[in-house]
């Protein structure tokens, strides 16, 4: 295993919880529309982060750099932009196109995504296809969803992070220290996402077809759940080196 200097990234699905209703056709459909969500965050994350595993209602990023080489990460800001405007778009179109008329599905755009970012290092592994990171600072940063933060969506980070980032985020961050679990008082800085990227356009309503259609794929794809064939559960978050607690 290599240790590098390393990016570390997670975002989280806020009030996943809340929206999970424990009934059958509600569950499945909210851990439906959570993994579209969490596609959409994928896809805006290709060009910059490799993803490093899905932890329930999050996705956990990682960028590893060269030692010796004193890394930019001025591409942050406009990363977080892109993962904000991918969630808020995919959400709004799966209230806006939906027939559904379950907790989870008239819930969908009640969702919030929360962004926490640190730089540090980690060591990691390949195993077959899967990235296993491990370290101090992967603990570190997994540490800092349980926060304070006093507003629902923010781009939450360190200093090593604060001081690298573009210096148009970097200006409207807030310092906000916490006292972290078996690490102590870390320095961090939040930025309010809603305020910083501004208004998503509202998604277009489909054709009455192609609503039609899709809640026709999303029947056929959450009828094992709802006929009690398969199991449908409430994921949990492995915190590295640390007991599992729920997601959020």
């Amino acid at each position: 295993m290599a240790i590098q200097p390393t990016f570390l990234l997670i975002a989280d699905i806020g009030g996943y919880t809340r929206f999970m209703k424990f009934h059958r056709a509600s569950l499945a459909h909210a851990q439906e529309i959570v993994a579209q969500l969490l596609e959409a965050v994928i896809d805006a994350t290709e060009a910059d982060l490799k993803l490093a595993k899905l932890e329930g209602d999050a996705a956990f990023f990682y960028l590893s750099f060269p030692r010796g080489e004193e890394p930019s990460l001025a591409f942050v800001a406009e990363q977080a932009a892109a993962i904000y405007r991918a969630f808020h778009a995919r959400a709004s179109d799966l209230k806006v196109n939906t027939f559904c008329v379950c907790d989870g599905c008239q819930q969908a755009g009640n969702l919030k995504i929360k962004l926490v970012g640190h730089f540090g290092e980690a060591a990691v592994q390949k195993v077959k296809n899967l990235t296993e990171l491990a370290g101090v600072d992967v603990i570190l940063v997994h540490r800092m969803l349980k926060n304070d933060v006093p507003i629902p969506e923010y781009m939450l980070m360190t200093e090593p992070v604060h001081q690298r980032i573009d210096s148009r985020m970097r200006e409207r961050a807030q310092n906000h220290p916490l006292e972290l679990d078996d690490i102590g008082k870390t320095d961090t800085y939040y930025v309010d996402l809603e305020r910083y990227v501004g208004e998503v356009p509202p998604s277009p309503r489909l054709s009455m077809a192609q609503r039609i259609a899709r809640h026709a794929r999303l029947a056929v794809r959450t009828l094992p759940e709802f006929l009690g064939l398969r199991q449908a559960c409430v994921g949990f978050r492995n915190v590295p080196d640390a007991p599992p607690a729920p997601v959020h």
